[in-house]
């Protein structure tokens, strides 16, 4: 979790920084492990049976929907509230679908970047990661959901990640350089990930 958000719109229970959720779970540190339970377990099942679609929006809040839908009641929704984290000022609730629209056709008009040589390939899927992190459109949950998304994008277009087997330290500083406009580490990244 750790996020900054907008107080007025939250969706916490009163007086605390717990998202209201499904258990009634009032207390951070045990949502978080509930959570971390829940989610690891079905984007586990979606390594196995991915979710069918056409890589469009609607086929990325349905991946969310699937992984959350067992804790929060606004799982696979759009968020209302505005949210930051480590200095990071993702996409105002209002800018979320217009974005996405950009975004995600683009995405189907590249053919997911089938076909594409290995450069390019690698700079584009940099490019959709920096502005699907950008975007945010999530109250909780998006780098879950940007994996496993991305994990059955490139195995759509004939290549493979196991985002296991990248150090997550090392992916949220490059992750968070390239919210500043540095890719250069998160490029590495991917380039010595996806085979």
């Amino acid at each position: 979790m750790g996020y900054s958000i907008d107080p007025i719109s939250a969706d916490c229970y009163k007086g605390t920084t717990c998202l209201i959720n499904k258990f009634g779970i009032k207390d951070e540190k045990k949502l978080s492990q509930m959570e971390t339970l829940i989610t690891t377990a079905k984007c586990k099942e979606l390594e196995v049976n991915p979710i069918d679609g056409d890589f469009g929006f609607e086929h990325y809040k349905a991946i969310h929907k699937y992984i959350f839908e067992d804790l929060y009641d606004w799982a696979g929704k759009v968020r209302t509230a505005s949210i930051s984290k480590k200095g990071t000022i993702f996409t105002l609730p209002e800018s979320i679908e217009p974005l996405a629209d950009r975004i995600f056709t683009g995405l189907q008009k590249e053919n997911c970047y089938i076909g594409y040589d290995n450069n390019q390939y690698i700079e584009s899927i940099v490019d959709f990661y920096c502005r699907t992190n950008m975007l945010h459109p999530f109250r909780e949950g998006n780098g879950r959901t940007q994996r496993v998304f991305l994990t059955q994008l490139i195995r759509h277009s004939g290549h493979d990640i196991n985002f296991s087997t990248i150090d997550t330290d090392e992916l949220m500083i490059a992750t968070i350089q390239s919210a500043n406009g540095i890719v250069d580490y998160l490029r590495n990244l991917f380039r010595e990930s996806i085979i």
